[in-house]
């Protein structure tokens, strides 16, 4: 078990492990894969970098709505809903239609009307649903996206990245309604028949989800997802004319040369803390949840114990102790909660000794 101190354990767990996946030259502009169980990634271009999303947008559209909303709802569609420029599921002043029968219009045909629907149900008006979309941003941690529309409609203020989609597509994957719609590959909707702009849904195994975008300006934009064996992974390219090919082989690369594997498992040892002014002199440190990660067959992962390596008795049994951190090659790739795996009492000598002159050099003694 090797020390590392609490401060550059934090630094290489925000610099974060990229190992590019070797694959056919990747044609976007900008590109991000991510695993969505463990965090890893696994390719990166241009990642960081703000452009225009299209109807990409309508990832946030429709999960602030699946969040927010009873989906089974019914709603009359509203004048200021019809006729929306751009891809629709032509909607009728007047019909009633379900949420989410909405949201299938919203995400298999990208209907422009069905956004400004849903943003009128769901936050009075446009503006208001706009704000509720960067609220959920912001909560996220998606720092460079904001909205100003549902729809993904062109505008200076709309942007986004391909490493803030990739994180919103992973966790909008969680939500269970927003997970069936986006893998519908079809549905009748009364008269409608909707069939989802997502070839991958037919062309690659796994695949189920997210969605597509376009605009001329923006240029092609897809998030796919793709699950395989209780594990999935995310791909996001940005201004991309071979989209469909990239995704495959983005994808497809990831799931073959990297495995989930688990790290430690709940309760297991992870080493032990000296015990500053204990009846016992250390304390086992046990991980308090099951952590795995997704590693290339040549890869180890070592385990950290972060800090100066002792506390202060009282040692709680069962009571948080930190973070011990995940390593590849001396790099942070995750942090495992941790916590006490016995009690330890203070001394009597201990309980009588004022905490500060703890810190100084035989401070634990009477002089």
């Amino acid at each position: 078990m090797k020390g590392l101190s609490l401060g550059a354990a934090a630094a290489l767990l925000a610099a974060a492990l990229l190992l590019p996946v070797p694959v056919r030259a990747v044609s976007a502009d900008h590109a991000y894969v991510l695993d969505g169980v463990s965090g890893r990634v696994f390719y990166e271009k241009n990642a960081r970098e703000r452009g225009l999303i299209a109807s990409t947008t309508k990832i946030m559209t429709a999960l602030v709505v699946c969040e927010q909303c009873n989906v089974l709802d019914r709603m009359r569609i509203p004048k200021e809903a019809v006729g929306i420029e751009g891809s629709s599921m032509y909607l009728k002043e007047g019909e009633v239609l379900t949420l989410q029968e909405l949201l299938y219009g919203l995400m298999l045909s990208s209907g422009n009307d069905a956004a400004v629907a849903l943003a009128i149900y769901c936050g009075g008006t446009v503006e208001g649903f706009a704000e509720l979309m960067n609220d959920k941003a912001r909560n996220l941690g998606l720092t460079d996206t904001h909205f100003e529309n549902p729809n993904g409609l062109d505008s200076p203020g709309h942007y986004s990245t391909a490493r803030d989609l990739a994180k919103l597509a992973a966790y909008a994957m969680e939500n269970p309604i927003f997970r069936k719609t986006v893998s519908t590959r079809s549905v009748k909707i009364g008269e409608r028949c909707l069939t989802n702009h997502n070839k991958l849904l037919w062309r690659l195994e796994g695949a189920d989800g997210v969605k597509t975008g376009f605009t001329k300006a923006a240029g092609r934009i897809l998030v796919s997802s793709a699950s395989r064996v209780d594990r999935r992974v995310i791909c996001v390219t940005m201004n991309d004319p071979d989209d469909w090919n990239d995704h495959c082989a983005l994808l497809n690369k990831s799931f073959s040369d990297y495995q989930i594997c688990p790290v430690v498992g709940k309760g297991q040892c992870l080493g032990t803390l000296e015990v500053v002014g204990g009846e016992n002199s250390r304390v086992e440190i046990l991980a308090a949840e099951d952590f795995s990660y997704a590693l290339a067959p040549e890869e180890n992962v070592e385990v950290a114990l972060p800090g100066a390596g002792f506390v202060y008795a009282p040692a709680v049994e069962g009571a948080e102790a930190g973070f011990a951190y995940a390593l590849i090659s001396g790099k942070a790739v995750g942090k495992i909660p941790v916590v006490f795996g016995a009690t330890v009492e203070q001394t009597a000598e201990a309980e009588k000794t004022p905490f500060w002159r703890r810190w100084l050099p035989g401070g634990d003694k009477e002089t």
